[in-house]
């Protein structure tokens, strides 16, 4: 009886060791993706703001880029000046003209790149990953 139960505390240490590597790597992946989708959004409203700025006639390119530069640096992304800013103004849009603000911005996952470096090295899986939103809104 008592050797019995030393085989099942085995057995359980080593599910117990190959399980909570997998359920810490889900938690991290939830964690980083959350991530990821906040700065995304962060992306998104600052292209809204740059084209509503845009569209304004008294407004120029330097103007766009530094107001969606502030809102970026108001978001909390580690490095606000790493991101593109695109302004092109006089779009065809409809019977009208548009404003497009185009937001380019290196995404870094933190725990994931070396994790993936770690599988498999040489690869360019660890890069960073670049985020894109844009905005057109009709000029006034």
């Amino acid at each position: 009886m008592l050797k019995r139960l030393r085989n099942q505390c085995g057995a359980a240490l080593i599910e117990t060791a190959i399980t909570i590597p997998l359920v810490l790597l889900v938690s991290v992946s939830i964690f980083e993706f959350g991530r990821a989708y906040q700065t995304w959004q962060v992306l998104t409203n600052a292209a809204r703001e740059g084209a509503r700025i845009a569209v304004l006639p008294d407004y120029t390119d330097a103007q766009v880029t530094s107001t969606v530069r502030t809102y970026l640096t108001s978001g909390r992304l580690s490095n606000p000046n790493a991101a593109s800013i695109i302004v092109v103004r006089n779009v065809p849009f409809g019977t009208t003209t548009a404003s497009r603000i185009t937001v380019n911005y290196p995404f870094n996952f933190i725990v994931l790149n070396p994790v993936a470096r770690l599988v498999r090295s040489g690869s360019t899986v660890g890069t960073p990953l670049t985020m894109q939103s844009s905005a057109l809104m009709r000029n006034e």
